[in-house]
């Protein structure tokens, strides 16, 4: 079923023990051109980004002894790596706090999937930690922080659906409907820097702008490569692509189609269940971890 936000919301017992609760939201690109290269190696894009309803969940305490301490490890991801460790070590720097956290994560997005996990851990955490520890800094600063993060997290600190050029960093908040959409999640993470240097990539995508694309769309331009380099991706979309429009999001390897009603989407998705395994969420224009943060603000 469709992910609420309260189905999460306690299902650990350390959520007894948080102070703060917050969900970090899967996006997907509606659209990606790639429109050039810097000379640092970093892509130039241009990206229409749309959030889901349907989140991992963090889990905040405040401690006194300046520690941070992720007690849900990744596999594979070492703790100091984690970009969850790094947004709470750059708070701290930045804002100069002397206290730490505990943080808890309950893992839902997959990794290597291209719908933002990691990067929306990274930014919630800069957001979570800095309403825990009082740091009082703008979006706008923890987004540029977020920046050396990785070039998705400025779009989920501000939390609107975009347009985003540069490295994914200069965001024009947009308006789209919010259909429903089914993401399916093939079994390969992939990931964005395998993507980026594939030499087959296009990165002369004449450059367009936010009217053109809210009135035509836009394509993927890392999906041929993708589709190449990952039968399963190929195989997926060949699947999808029976019973709707199915596109690749961002870089990696979830793929996704809208419908105009919930119901339409979960019958596909049991159409397609015993060979790929999906999802199906709201699109949302206002992150969900922004609806959340509204809600503790009226509340206090």
């Amino acid at each position: 079923m469709p992910y609420t936000f309260s189905d999460n919301f306690q299902q650990h017992a350390h959520s007894n023990t948080a102070q703060l609760s917050l969900p970090a939201p899967a996006k997907l690109n509606l659209m990606l051109h790639i429109v050039g290269r810097r000379t640092d190696g970093y892509h130039l894009l241009e990206t229409l980004f749309q959030f889901l309803d349907y989140a991992d969940m963090l889990h905040f305490s405040a401690r006194t002894d300046g520690q941070i301490i992720l007690h849900t490890p990744i596999t594979g991801v070492a703790h100091d790596d984690n970009l969850i460790v790094r947004a709470a070590r750059l708070l701290q720097a930045q804002s100069k706090s002397s206290q730490g956290a505990d943080i808890w994560l309950d893992k839902k997005l997959p990794v290597g999937g291209g719908i933002g996990g990691g990067s929306s851990n990274a930014a919630t955490t800069l957001v979570g930690l800095n309403h825990l520890w009082r740091t009082q800094l703008p979006l706008e600063t923890l987004a540029q922080m977020g920046l050396n993060l990785g070039a998705d997290v400025p779009v989920f600190v501000m939390g609107r659906a975009a347009f985003a050029q540069g490295v994914g960093e200069k965001l024009q908040p947009v308006d789209l409907p919010e259909p429903w959409y089914l993401v399916a999640v093939p079994a390969v993470s992939i990931s964005t820097a395998k993507i980026f240097s594939e030499p087959s990539l296009t990165r002369d995508t004449p450059l367009t702008n936010i009217r053109t694309v809210l009135k035509q769309g836009g394509h993927n331009d890392c999906q041929a490569v993708v589709e190449r380099c990952y039968p399963e991706v190929r195989n997926a979309l060949i699947l999808l692509n029976n019973f709707v429009e199915a596109r690749l999001t961002g870089t990696g390897s979830c793929i996704f189609g809208s419908f105009p009603s919930e119901q339409q989407a979960v019958n596909i998705a049991s159409q397609i269940s015993e060979s790929l395994p999906s999802f199906v969420a709201r699109g949302a224009n206002i992150s969900m971890l922004h609806r959340e943060l509204q809600k503790l603000s009226e509340n206090k």
